[in-house]
């Protein structure tokens, strides 16, 4: 059985070696080499050819964002971040640069253990990615740019939907991006989104998200009000659900339990939207690995809402959209730069 041959970037030969004794561990994996910055990467790549690499993002010589954007015009091959606190701003450009995703360095020799098994997981799975659907996200986002498409050219409004529910997991924020920033400041429905990300990721991503499109992003709080054309974001380590109040629907976030598989849940935000909306809900399911999002869109479905998928033409990770097509869940399944005209066509 053929191994998938690894490259480990990081300017620490502490983490060089910690990172290479786990992936060492598993007998799929070939640790073919490590490299201490980005100039000696890129040397690396070339001679080494890599299936996958983990990359730090601060490095000094050249550091994991230059050398990441050589990479996916060079020799694009899948890249995952392993980034410090200090760079949990960074990993979402790093995401944009075609970074297919991350995991968060321990504060912990505990943790250790179980990034280790994180880590082996990822790798083996992300080694036979089809790369040019990363490269395809990455231009699609930069064609979207900052503040979406000119509104004069969408579509009017319909107002058949209250609220658009997105969940999405691997490859999911440059994807979820894309559509955020298509959407007219005007939107008529309330949005949330549920990312599989870890806490103070999400408050980052929404943030970013507020400084590129035209909706108001923000994270949710507990007991805040879904408005017409605001976007909330499940914040990490909780999920997001929904109650009726005198003056509409309000937020409930519950913390995440330590057995939860998926954080935030997807169906859980899905479930609630059909349950307080029925028909008047849409359920976007994007790229990620998995099964989450499946019942909540087969709730929708059931109830006379309207459900998309992105299809496998685009989908970084055909396993989300996936599950939730095979399970007859699905109204519309077409590629990432088609939904968010959909949207706003159906809306």
């Amino acid at each position: 059985m053929k191994k998938i041959k690894v490259l480990v970037v990081d300017d620490s030969l502490q983490n060089r070696k910690a990172l290479s004794g786990m992936l060492g561990e598993s007998p799929g994996i070939e640790v073919v080499g490590a490299a201490a910055d980005g100039e000696e990467a890129i040397e690396k790549v070339v001679r080494l050819k890599p299936d996958l690499i983990t990359l730090d993002l601060e490095m000094p010589r050249m550091d994991g964002f230059t050398f990441l954007r050589w990479l996916m015009r060079v020799a694009p091959t899948p890249t995952l971040v392993i980034s410090s606190r200090d760079d949990d701003r960074s990993v979402l450009t790093a995401l944009e640069f075609g970074a297919i995703d991350f995991l968060p360095k321990p504060v912990s020799p505990e943790g250790m253990e179980e990034l280790g098994r994180d880590l082996i997981e990822k790798v083996k799975f992300f080694a036979g990615i089809e790369i040019s659907k990363v490269s395809r996200s990455m231009d699609l986002l930069r064609r979207v740019g900052p503040g979406g498409v000119p509104e004069e050219r969408q579509t009017p409004a319909r107002r058949h939907v209250d609220i658009v529910v997105i969940g999405a997991s691997t490859g999911g924020p440059p994807a979820v991006q894309t559509i955020l920033a298509s959407l007219p400041r005007e939107f008529p429905a309330a949005i949330a989104v549920s990312q599989h990300m870890p806490p103070i990721f999400t408050r980052f991503f929404a943030e970013r998200l507020n400084k590129v499109c035209k909706v108001s992003v923000r994270e949710a709080v507990d007991g805040e009000p879904l408005l017409p054309g605001a976007v909330l974001v499940t914040p990490g380590g909780h999920h997001m659900s929904f109650r009726r109040t005198d003056g509409g629907v309000a937020v409930s976030l519950n913390k995440a339990r330590e057995e939860d598989r998926y954080i935030p849940s997807v169906d859980i935000m899905m479930r609630s939207a059909a349950q307080n909306y029925g028909r008047r809900t849409m359920g976007v399911i994007l790229t990620g690995m998995g099964n989450d999002g499946r019942e909540g869109m087969s709730l929708i479905k059931g109830l006379g809402g309207i459900t998309i998928a992105e299809s496998q033409e685009t989908a970084v990770i055909y396993g989300m959209p996936k599950e939730a097509v095979e399970a007859g869940a699905v109204d519309i399944s077409m590629p990432l730069d088609r939904i968010a005209a959909e949207i706003i066509k159906l809306c």
